[in-house]
């Protein structure tokens, strides 16, 4: 403990990363946030951790992550790991560039991802509030402060992004405004697939809810499983699933379920008929046209009415708010089927030269609807800039 704190007094650049290990630990992370100037960068399973207004935190990592979060970890000096084991090395800070403090419960997790000078065993909680009398306050808070500018900045680029009213229907719109109608004890499962990208950065998580997603994302069709388990773990909380049309195709038969138990369970499809992440990760990763991602089309309107669930369907953004009011005001499980544009990129909040590269050879060698992909991004720079 005397060793962590060390470290952490002689640091300028504190940067916290929170997974689900931190979920029950709000208030001592909240308050170490405080207490060191720290921002709180949420691993996708750490979503809850804070809610997503809180001043100290720059929102999730990674590929479906924010700008800001990614700068912060580009320039932190000390990272405090707590209660995550964020798998994707490229988006923690250069080796040698911060020195680490890791709170897990396991043992065998420390050091695992990021060289680690101090490894504190013990749940969150339990060790931050062993921790807290340790450390120094600092009245230095421009770190904090320049991640809180940059997140301002992030905020009204997805507020952008998410109230757009041209067509075809974007899916930010979609889940932006499945806000309006989220308890504060909501629990939010997510399938994968770009799915999970918007929901990483449109779903304010606020109160008490709870979120869940596959936590490696390599497991399509996990969305409305979790719901129903959700659902029946606790009855009377609102329970919302988002999903893809290719995650739920995987487990279509499951609305059955709903309806047999008649679970008030809303599931939210974004429909584009395409595996989308497999889509751009072949364009942007690996530089090639898109293959064998195509789905067969299917009505899901139609497959949930046929199972004895309440149907709907939107394609207009205009109407995608009363849609959605209508499905909410179901008292038993819904569907909403919203008909998505396929060539909107689920892009990094942070482009590397690389990724920018890939995406053009893709386009170069001949990606069946590139002409559509660049006048998206075209028009969403345009946008953006103006």
């Amino acid at each position: 403990m005397e060793q962590a704190a060390e470290l952490i007094n002689a640091g300028s650049k504190v940067a916290i990363l929170a997974g689900q290990g931190g979920l029950t630990a709000r208030k001592e992370l909240l308050q170490l946030a405080e207490t060191v100037g720290s921002p709180i960068v949420k691993a996708l399973l750490g979503k809850a951790v804070v809610p997503d207004d809180s001043p100290y935190t720059t929102g999730g990592i990674g590929l479906l992550g924010t700008a800001p979060s990614q700068e912060v970890m580009e320039d932190c000096d000390i990272l405090i790991i707590a209660g995550s084991s964020f798998p994707y090395l490229e988006f923690y800070p250069k080796p040698g560039q911060a020195k680490a403090i890791q709170i897990d419960i396991d043992s065998a997790r420390i050091g695992l991802r990021y060289p680690v000078e101090v490894g504190l065993i013990g749940q969150c909680g339990d060790v931050l509030r062993a921790l807290m009398p340790l450390l120094h306050p600092k009245k230095d808070r421009g770190f904090l402060e320049q991640a809180q500018t940059k997140m301002a900045q992030w905020n009204a680029l997805m507020e952008e992004r998410g109230t757009r009213m041209d067509l075809p229907l974007k899916p930010q719109v979609v889940v932006r405004e499945l806000n309006r109608f989220l308890h504060d004890d909501a629990i939010i499962c997510c399938d994968t697939g770009t799915v999970t990208t918007w929901v990483a950065r449109h779903i304010h998580v606020k109160g008490q809810m709870q979120f869940s997603a596959s936590g490696t994302l390599a497991s399509m069709g996990n969305g409305l499983p979790y719901s129903i388990g959700a659902s029946v773990a606790y009855p009377g909380r609102q329970v919302v699933c988002i999903t893809g049309d290719g995650g739920l195709t995987m487990v279509m038969g499951e609305l059955a379920t709903l309806a047999k138990y008649n679970l008030p369970v809303k599931v939210i499809i974004m429909k584009n008929d395409v595996l989308g992440m497999i889509k751009w990760e072949q364009i942007a990763f690996e530089g090639n046209p898109q293959y064998g991602a195509q789905l067969q089309p299917i009505d899901f309107e139609g497959v949930a009415k046929a199972c004895g669930v309440a149907g709907y369907s939107v394609d207009d953004p205009n109407m995608v708010q009363g849609v959605l009011r209508d499905a909410f005001n179901h008292s038993g499980p819904a569907v909403v089927q919203a008909f998505v544009d396929p060539n909107e990129p689920p892009l990094p909040g942070k482009i590397t030269t690389e990724q920018a590269w890939q995406f053009g050879k893709a386009l170069a060698r001949g990606q069946r609807d590139g002409w559509e992909i660049i006048k998206t991004v075209v028009e969403n720079t345009i946008r953006e800039v103006v």
